[in-house]
């Protein structure tokens, strides 16, 4: 294959584009990095990798640059396609968060549950704090979204012992039945019931401030809430409210603002628990990000459709 029939491919870091050349089809690429801060440095560029967490409207640097696919490393997408000019087909991350905030999910969960920042803080005074926690046994779950993430929290929520109630869109499986998915719509008049609401879902109109007043309202007194989708899925003020009063306990990989300002409210309540955004900022994200690329590039060599599509021109 000559020069001219390579693929052009930009990666926003060195370490993506050293991993990026020890593929086996290294040789049918020419790899340059660009985190899009800068000019395009091509006119045309066939597959460009978009920085992790930058800011989302650097991706109008590709205003005059065509390609043939943009890859985001996020599994949402809704920050891209506001910013991105019109003419791109866009893929999101799939397959290489998934695990790792499932992870996350579960730790937040029990961490909570089990007192561990109390603890801690207390050990940090030399304080023996023995104030037993909640175990999540005999606990019932309600994931609220059952896309990728969902299901992987509910993998590994499987040895715990706990009642899982899956919530999406629209209701899916027998009523009644082990596979059984039940409306959004419908969660509300079941919260009373729920100890633990783990949120997955993508940011969209229907999703925002999912969780407002009225949802926190009807949550046990004493359940947890944990959010690893996006911050505007719950409305800040009505959660800090419902922490200040004491019913919920909350704990957050995703805030709204974000970052989170050092002198906002949210960071001295009782029982709230903050992580910052790191849900899919394992150990495991570089080996399967480029992965992804691979397979991406693969498909882009053969004239196959990439995997992952969200958006066409």
């Amino acid at each position: 294959m000559t020069r001219s029939e390579q693929l052009l491919v930009s990666v926003p870091t060195p370490a993506l584009a050293a991993s990026i050349t020890q593929l086996e089809i290294a040789a049918s690429l020419e790899c340059i990095t660009w985190d899009l801060t800068t000019p395009s440095p091509a006119p045309h560029i066939d597959l460009v990798v978009l920085p992790y967490q930058q800011d989302p409207s650097l991706t109008a640097s590709l205003g005059r640059t065509t390609t043939r696919l943009v890859q985001a490393q996020t599994i949402g997408y809704e920050d891209v396609l506001a910013h991105l000019p019109a003419g791109h087909t866009v893929a999101n991350a799939r397959s290489v968060h998934e695990a790792s905030t499932a992870e996350l999910a579960l730790g937040l969960t029990l961490a909570s549950l089990r007192r561990i920042p109390e603890y801690t803080t207390a050990g940090q005074r030399h304080v023996w704090h023995q104030q037993p926690g909640q175990s999540l046994a005999d606990r019932t779950v309600a994931i609220v979204g059952h896309g990728g993430v969902g299901k992987a929290i509910e993998h590994r929520l499987s040895g715990f012992e706990a009642n899982v109630l899956r919530f999406a869109r629209s209701a899916r499986g027998a009523d009644g039945g082990p596979d059984r998915v039940h409306p959004i719509s419908s969660l509300e008049a079941l919260l009373p019931g729920v100890d633990v609401v783990i949120l997955t879902v993508p940011l969209t109109d229907e999703t925002r401030h999912l969780v407002d007043a009225s949802f926190l309202a009807a949550m046990r007194q004493g359940s947890l809430l944990v959010n690893v989708a996006r911050g505007p899925v719950i409305d800040t003020e009505a959660l800090i409210a419902a922490l200040e009063a004491g019913r919920i306990r909350a704990a957050l990989d995703v805030t709204d603002p974000e970052p989170l300002p050092p002198g906002h409210r949210l960071w001295d309540l009782d029982g709230a628990l903050i992580t910052p955004h790191v849900g899919g900022a394992s150990s495991a994200m570089h080996a399967r990000m480029v992965a992804l690329i691979d397979r991406q590039l693969r498909a882009l060599l053969a004239g196959e459709a990439p995997e992952n599509v969200v958006a066409h021109p």
